[in-house]
């Protein structure tokens, strides 16, 4: 890796900064809303010991902490079966002061994760999965977007990254990224290409990208012939090597080309929970029918 530090820090896109002001928004808000009685409030629920989820179940409790958000986390043994997950999830719905249910991902293969996200109330879904939300995403009116794809879009408006009429490369096509991530791009009036492992000639193809996502999972994926000098990477993707968290992006042999790039740990990942935080407190919102004064003040207008 050529070029000095202050160069290089110029084109880090700030994951942590960006998510801190999320939160700290979330929580000039929720002080709002508890002078009118509201607390918003979030389930989790972690089935199993998968040491991924739950590292991020800590660190979606923290954000709520953080920011003054009630969070009930509800942990089960991987043998837990689906029939009593699914009660518990129907449980959660009924409970008025539940405002957003999170059922941590992956399930144990024993349960059936499309059920399960099906079965979580539309107006609790502040993870955004439910096909109902997801479908709106067509006509941008979905009360919930992934929060990992919208929080890929906060960061593009963070640092005024135009994208209309902009060729955008997304190289993986899963239902929580990808795909929601394709249309909503496309909704900004974005020219998007869909990647998959079907995909011919990927190198040619994400070489043309003016701002290049990729979301495999497969550790330095992407090198330097996989992206035109000037463009934006947004690295999505998080393995672990010999202790060490990496990226889909191998940075070192990358930086240098690009003119933004999100690091691995510390870029998409805190955006991540910031907009979970911020769809729960949406929610309370939304089920609190406070009045119109209220919402102004919350939506930070005059």
């Amino acid at each position: 890796m050529n070029g000095n530090n202050s160069d290089i820090k110029k084109k880090i896109i700030d994951g942590k900064l960006i998510a801190s002001e999320i939160e700290l928004s979330i929580s000039e808000k929720i002080v709002e809303l508890k002078k009118q009685g509201i607390v918003p409030s979030i389930a989790v629920i972690l089935v199993g010991e998968n040491p991924a989820s739950v590292v991020y179940v800590r660190n979606k409790e923290r954000a709520a902490q953080r920011c003054g958000i009630l969070s009930k986390k509800e942990i089960y043994p991987a043998s837990f079966s689906e029939k009593s997950l699914l009660n518990k999830i129907e449980e959660l719905n009924n409970d008025p002061l539940i405002h957003g249910i999170l059922v941590q991902l992956p399930l144990p293969q024993h349960i059936n994760e499309k059920k399960i996200m099906e079965a979580i109330s539309p107006d609790k879904d502040v993870d955004g999965f439910h096909p109902l939300n997801v479908g709106k995403i067509f006509t941008e009116n979905s009360p919930f977007y992934p929060c990992t794809p919208y929080g890929i879009t906060k960061m593009l408006d963070y640092y005024d990254i135009p994208v209309k009429g902009k060729n955008c490369v997304i190289i993986g096509q899963s239902n929580i990224v990808g795909k929601p991530l394709a249309i909503m791009l496309m909704n900004r009036l974005a020219t998007v290409a869909s990647l998959n492992i079907f995909t011919k000639d990927v190198k040619s193809i994400a070489s043309k990208a003016d701002i290049l996502i990729s979301a495999t999972g497969k550790a330095h994926l992407i090198g330097e012939e996989y992206v035109k000098d000037g463009a934006v990477v947004i690295d999505v993707g998080i393995s672990n090597i010999d202790g060490k968290i990496c990226g889909d992006v191998n940075f070192e042999k990358v930086v240098n080309k690009v003119s933004k790039i999100t690091p691995v740990p510390g870029g998409v990942g805190p955006l991540t929970v910031a907009v979970l935080m911020e769809n729960t407190v949406k929610s309370a919102i939304i089920k609190s029918g406070i009045n119109t004064s209220i919402k102004n003040v919350l939506n930070n207008k005059k």
